[in-house]
């Protein structure tokens, strides 16, 4: 007996016919086996480039004003506007104009809300508070003229030595402080770009704690890190019973600001762009701007008229900017030009502010209003 499987038995032969479709249906696998290897080959091509989104993402539509009616865009346009204009028939003394020095004590609080830890540009900021404040102090001590410090709390609470030398400046014959300190968010934060109402309050709250701590006074005047408000800014100054705001444009002398059209009672202290060292020395222009002259003459152009209209002149500076040498030059021989003309007060924002107020109270007063 053999022992093992059983060889297996030859089929029997079906025909013609059957051998024909057996070859057809051997030729029809071959196919389907072709067209699984390509979609294979073009499955493995296609990995090697980005999948196709599942959707195309929204593009935002560029120009949205566009699609809204008028009432859409008067609601958009004066939900923060100009409402009565405050500019006094007179200023103390019989001055002819009122002069406002401010300076935005950022340094490098501005980098640090990004995330940006380039020490090259961090040290820049830190120059405000090592050389440019101090530099500043003495130039306005030696002027005897007062100025208004608006400070980023993270600013003042990573160099604490700077609210001190600002405070220690004192009037003539007198205890009363010569400089003011003004609020100016908490790390120079973009409001609309935070876009979050609770956030934005919280960092207002937190700020006014710090800056009333290190000043021993709550803070009167408010201005905007980047003087860029959010759809909540003005209501949130409101609230927190600012007497004046410094950071809009609406006109070059005092006015009164309206929140959907109604008054605030907050009084609005205009700056400007080309009133401002940023523009020239800072920014895009990273210090490339050598002409001292050219911004020199259009400071003293702007006050000139001012001084011919009997207006307001606030100029706005920062000590990491304007607190180098040849800067500091520039703010000095503007001073001295400030000061051989009669009739010009210097003033901080706050006595500036408290000027308007009162005058304006008089006249509603007057008015039986």
């Amino acid at each position: 007996m053999r022992l093992g499987p059983t060889p297996p038995t030859a089929p029997a032969s079906r025909g013609p016919r059957h051998a024909f479709c057996a070859q057809w249906d051997g030729m029809i696998a071959i196919v389907l086996a072709v067209g699984v290897v390509l979609m294979a080959c073009a499955c493995s091509a296609g990995s090697t480039s980005q999948p196709a989104p599942a959707s195309s993402p929204r593009v935002a539509d560029p120009l949205p004003g566009t699609k809204l009616s008028l009432e859409q865009l008067r609601g958009q346009m004066f939900h923060v506007s100009a409402g009565r204009r405050l500019k006094p028939s007179s200023w103390p003394n019989g001055a002819k104009v009122a002069v406002g020095l401010s300076f935005d004590v950022d340094n490098a609080t501005a980098a640090l809300s990004t995330g940006t830890l380039d020490y090259e540009i961090l040290s820049r900021g830190e120059y405000g508070a090592v050389d440019g404040v101090p530099r500043l102090l003495r130039l306005l001590e030696r002027h005897r003229v007062p100025a208004s410090f608006f400070i980023p709390a993270v600013s003042a609470a990573l160099h604490p030595e700077m609210i001190k030398e600002i405070l220690a400046a004192q009037a003539p014959s007198s205890s009363a402080r010569v400089h003011e300190v003004g609020v100016h968010g908490w790390i120079h934060e973009r409001l609309p770009l935070l876009n979050d109402e609770k956030e934005e309050q919280r960092l207002l709250d937190q700020s006014l704690e710090l800056l009333t701590t290190m000043v021993g006074a709550r803070p009167v005047g408010y201005r905007a890190p980047s003087w860029k408000f959010s759809g909540w800014t003005l209501e949130q100054v409101k609230a927190a019973g600012f007497l004046y705001d410094s950071s809009l444009m609406a006109s070059d002398d005092p006015y009164e600001l309206l929140l959907d059209g109604k008054p605030t009672g907050i009084i609005e202290l205009p700056i400007e762009r080309i009133l401002d060292d940023f523009p020239y020395f800072g920014g895009n222009a990273d210090g490339s701007n050598p002409s001292l002259t050219a911004v020199y003459e259009i400071f003293q152009s702007e006050f000139d008229v001012a001084y011919d209209e009997g207006g307001l002149y606030l100029l706005t500076m920062h000590p990491h900017i304007i607190g180098h040498r040849s800067r500091v030059a520039m703010l000095d021989r503007l001073i001295q030009y400030m000061k051989g003309k009669p009739g010009v007060w210097f003033a901080t924002h706050e006595q500036i502010a408290r000027h308007v107020k009162a005058q304006t109270n008089r006249l509603l007063s007057s008015e039986g209003r």
